[in-house]
């Protein structure tokens, strides 16, 4: 195994914070191999996500999906926009409460949910190689604590 500036084109500087200067490295590697997977069925990286909170729990209202994703609610709408142009979603008003907009799934959106559980099984099998299930495990630990460790900051101002 070569050094991080080697394998990851990190500067020197990175060295004083190896972990800090790989999170992005894997971060914009995973998201690139997520995005040419999930082209396949016509979205992008970050829209899977959206409509798995829809597949867990519709409909939604533009809010409460920016809250469960951590984004700022105009991400949240744009995201809904580009499914629904993409027929996968619809908005329609609440029967209760008219000033309150409910994103739902159309039928091509549940129809996806299989394409895409078989997309996110083949990023998780890419993503983690020859790693043995004690190391898997180990990562899932470590990753978390990482999680813990950085904190809530609040929704991501980049969006999906």
């Amino acid at each position: 195994m070569g050094t991080l500036e080697q394998e990851h084109g990190a500067s020197s500087v990175a060295a004083a914070g190896p972990v800090s200067a790989l999170i992005p490295t894997v971060a914009r590697a995973h998201r690139t191999l997520a995005g040419t997977l999930l082209r396949e069925v016509g979205l992008y990286p970050g829209q899977e996500l959206l409509l798995m909170q829809l597949w867990e729990h519709e409909p939604r209202s533009p809010g409460e999906l920016a809250r469960a994703l951590r984004v700022e609610p105009p991400t949240a709408v744009k995201a809904v926009s580009r499914l629904e142009d993409a027929g996968f979603v619809q908005r329609e008003r609440s029967t209760d409460d008219r000033r309150v907009v409910l994103v739902s799934l159309t039928a091509s959106g549940r129809a996806l949910r299989a394409r895409v559980e078989r997309i996110w099984a083949e990023l998780e099998r890419r993503t983690v190689g020859d790693l043995d299930e004690d190391d898997r495990a180990r990562l899932i630990e470590l990753l978390s604590s990482i999680s813990r460790n950085v904190g809530d900051v609040g929704p991501d101002p980049y969006g999906l």
